[in-house]
């Protein structure tokens, strides 16, 4: 699995490139445009309501010496819990919205890795596309906060806590990878199909979901370009990864 990560790191490198050469930029309009829609959405969110949670968690403080120290300390702590819950968000929602945009591009890439101009495949509506984004991205969704609101109690615990940062961060950088391999899988397999199939090769979507996570810590640049070169990246090693089980059926 660790091999599979690095590759889907290092597939990152000449997406620019690749992007430009088949003439791309033009459908991550829409995309980019939802991207910073959430996102703002997200950040003013936190910033609007931390104060709130962090007067109610404050109330927890039943003494007069330190109160002011504990609400601060829980107003920084609710604005971090919603960024999280932001960041989890903001992956699903921006993926699922985009699924229609994104499966064109991923289709272009596909064939130019295969040197063709058509191939079979399942061919799916607009319509289809958002359906399958988003029941895809519901499911990894509510997995994701199984797996992500007791790795954060964890946290909690003296000396646990850089374990679960770790944790945390590679949860999501899967279900990250997750959806931008889907954009690839939902031409070749059916719903069922494709989740086993991620299971399989979780390194690349590991991998994948690592760099786009940390676009995201890029101010503005990053949710820009996050999602064309995630997309491009993940394209490219899923086609591989099913042209390696001999799953591709050309004509």
């Amino acid at each position: 699995m660790v091999r599979n990560i690095f590759k889907g790191i290092k597939a990152y490198a000449g997406t620019f490139k690749l992007i430009s050469k088949l003439k791309l930029w033009k459908y991550f309009g829409v995309p980019v445009l939802i991207s910073i829609i959430v996102a703002t959405t997200i950040i003013l969110s936190a910033y609007a309501l931390s104060d709130d949670f962090g007067y109610y968690i404050s109330k927890l403080w039943i003494w007069d010496w330190g109160k002011e120290t504990f609400f601060l300390i829980s107003e920084i702590l609710s604005g971090l819990l919603i960024l999280i819950l932001g960041f989890i968000l903001y992956k699903h929602i921006v993926m699922a919205l985009s699924a229609p945009f994104m499966s064109p591009v991923s289709e272009k890439i596909e064939a130019h890795l295969l040197g063709i101009e058509r191939h079979s495949h399942r061919d799916t509506s607009f319509t289809e596309q958002l359906w399958r984004g988003t029941r895809i991205n519901v499911r990894n969704l509510l997995l994701e906060l199984l797996f992500t609101i007791p790795i954060i109690l964890i946290g909690f615990i003296p000396l646990v806590g850089i374990v679960s940062t770790i944790l945390l961060f590679l949860v999501q950088a899967y279900y990250a990878g997750f959806g931008n391999m889907d954009y690839t899988l939902e031409r070749h397999f059916k719903y069922d199909e494709s989740i086993k199939f991620v299971k399989e090769h979780r390194g690349l979507a590991i991998g994948n979901g690592i760099v786009f996570m940390l676009f995201l810590l890029i101010p503005v640049i990053g949710i820009i370009l996050v999602l064309p070169l995630s997309v491009t990246a993940a394209s490219t090693e899923t086609v591989k990864a099913i042209k390696a089980q001999n799953r591709l059926k050309i004509s």
